[in-house]
């Protein structure tokens, strides 16, 4: 007889990016280690990015629970809708060019929606929730977040029913990057805390994506934690032809201080100091890119360079990693980033194209792209290395000779994960 674990995420087709695909293949695949998945979701969320492609990854056998949700983020649009889709993008604009209205959103979202803006779908969660457990008979619930009011909903539960209850971090919760732009008043700012904490030592099992994040959990809780990073799937496309361009592609939201000067300066020198390079270079955005990088780039005259795509499918995201010579991968350069771990990475990995990877020193990618062999890893200060390296991969682009050559990258797919997972289930 399969084992029941109910799901509740807030993600899931037709929402697109990054932060559906991980519970999607888990999905997938814990019915191969005799578990039988329940999801729960909002009936009418209000996602930022919809991706149609990914409904037919969902298995029609899999039970989905549906619950009404109040979200601000539609009435906020009343007042400016570009503004509100950005911020709930997760953009959000340097302090100095916000506009009032930027600045009222930031304030409002920080401190009248403790933890997030999803906090109204707590309470209704948890009374629908608590007799669909009884009744089913479900002895382990999993929250995932961001949103981290969803483990709110895990809290409440484990309180109410003594369910045994994992608490999955796609992201770190008050170190995350934009934590500090949202404005927080001293007394908003402790009850986040306190709600960490709380959190952290209520579960019965953590589940972080990073080695860094738990790292920093370590230092909060006794609780067990887990490390399960985001993976690959094997993904089937359509024939394509490599770029016949020296392509240099960015997959995924390009966010204000993920701006690294730096390679923008090595790929304006390596223009006018190599007539062939110029001729060849391409720089390819796939997905939302600030209007601040923008700026940037036109500053370093890398603009008549720039293929901004915007946002596509899956599908034709992976098309565009397996094709491109180079993929391109960014984190802001911080101490909070070093346990990001992008998702993205692990399917730049398996498209057999090398990574330029810029952030911060002794992050987690970094260790990763060594161990794996699929890569390069610069900081925001290493202009030397990196235009070496840049033109190293140019000359093997040249000669029709730019290659790959991973190692030990199995550990890292999908159905690998999610047999760690199941034996924490």
């Amino acid at each position: 007889m399969r084992k029941k674990a109910l799901i509740i995420t807030y993600y899931w087709p037709p929402a697109g990016g990054p932060g559906v695909q991980r519970w999607l293949k888990f999905v997938k695949y814990l019915p191969d280690f005799n578990i039988e998945p329940v999801v729960y979701i909002p009936e009418n969320p209000s996602y930022p990015l919809i991706d149609d492609s990914l409904i037919s990854e969902v298995s029609k056998s899999v039970t989905i629970l549906k619950q009404p949700i109040k979200e601000p983020y539609k009435l906020a649009g009343i007042f400016s809708k570009k503004t509100s889709k950005k911020v709930s993008k997760g953009i959000i604009s340097e302090e100095k060019r916000q506009s009032i209205i930027e600045k009222i959103m930031l304030f409002v979202r920080g401190n009248f929606f403790i933890p997030d803006a999803r906090v109204a779908w707590v309470k209704p969660s948890v009374a629908f929730l608590s007799d669909f457990i009884n009744k089913e008979q479900i002895a382990t619930i999993i929250t995932t977040g961001p949103p981290h009011s969803l483990h709110l909903i895990g809290l409440k539960l484990k309180n109410q029913l003594g369910v045994r209850w994992l608490a999955d971090f796609r992201d770190p919760w008050t170190t995350i990057g934009y934590h500090k732009q949202l404005k927080l008043t001293k007394a908003s700012a402790e009850k986040h805390k306190a709600l960490e904490q709380e959190v952290l030592n209520t579960a019965n099992q953590i589940i972080v994506t990073s080695f860094n994040t738990k790292k920093e959990f370590k230092n909060m809780t006794n609780t067990p934690i887990e490390v399960i990073t985001n993976g690959y799937d094997y993904e089937v496309i359509e024939p394509f032809s490599m770029d016949e361009k020296f392509t240099i592609s960015h997959i995924g939201s390009l966010l204000s201080k993920r701006n690294p000067e730096v390679l923008w300066r090595v790929l304006r020198d390596l223009i006018d100091e190599n007539k062939s390079f110029a001729q060849d270079f391409k720089l390819n955005f796939i997905g939302a890119i600030s209007n601040e990088v923008l700026q940037t780039l036109k500053k370093n005259n890398l603009s008549d360079y720039v293929n901004d795509l915007g946002y596509v499918s899956h599908n034709e995201a992976i098309k565009y990693q397996k094709k491109s010579q180079l993929l391109l991968l960014i984190e802001i350069d911080s101490e909070e980033t070093k346990g990001i771990i992008p998702g993205k990475l692990f399917e730049y990995m398996v498209s057999n194209r090398p990574i330029i990877a810029i952030g911060p020193e002794g992050s987690d990618v970094e260790k990763i792209i060594k161990e794996t062999n699929t890569g390069n890893y610069f900081t925001y200060h290493d202009y030397e290395k990196l235009k070496s390296i840049i033109l190293s991969h140019y000359s093997a682009f040249q000669n029709n000779n730019l290659k790959v050559h991973p190692i030990g990258l199995q550990k890292y797919s999908r159905k690998s994960l999610t047999e760690a997972l199941s034996k924490l289930i």
